[in-house]
């Protein structure tokens, strides 16, 4: 297999983000999986930012097995993962195959210290939000012993946490 060139990285960062796939086929055909990984755009974004962020499910069905999981976890130059770039675009399938991938996406904070569930709750996307919530793997150790979320009324009939 030949190298690819600076242009061959810079069209597959392309149709990542354009969803063609025949396209990133015929990349990942003529260069491999390996240099498809290593491909990156000037802002650190990997194929995953692009699919992910552009809602391009069949390229990341495509990508998912070919690719080394590690990559979903290498943030860009702001330190946002292709899950941060899914919830701030509201893609639902994206985020459930990105999370169903590697669990452990949902609390990794990005450079505005920001988890991808963050992201979703700040552009008001519920939806995302709540999938999130639901999928997130709570461990014993997170939660502290004799705190409840149970709501009490005093006398005055306020209202207590």
């Amino acid at each position: 297999m030949s190298a690819p060139t600076n242009d061959d990285y810079e069209d597959l960062i392309l149709s990542c983000r354009y969803g063609d796939i025949d396209d990133v086929r015929s990349f990942v055909d003529k260069f491999g999986a390996e240099a498809a990984a290593s491909a990156r755009d000037e802002n650190g974004n990997t194929v995953f930012h692009m699919v992910s962020a552009n809602g391009h499910d069949d390229i990341l069905t495509y990508l998912l097995p070919l690719i080394p999981s590690t990559l979903l976890s290498q943030p860009n130059n702001s330190k946002s993962t292709p899950l941060h770039w899914a919830a701030t675009n509201k893609h639902l399938s994206i985020v459930q195959k990105l999370a169903s991938a590697q669990p452990a996406l949902i609390d990794i904070k990005n450079g505005a210290g920001r988890t991808p569930l963050g992201e979703a709750e700040l552009v008001e996307w519920d939806e995302g939000a709540q999938w999130m919530v639901g999928a997130m793997e709570i461990k014993e150790d997170d939660i502290k012993e004799g705190v409840t979320d149970e709501v009490v009324e005093d006398e005055d009939k306020e209202t207590k946490h």
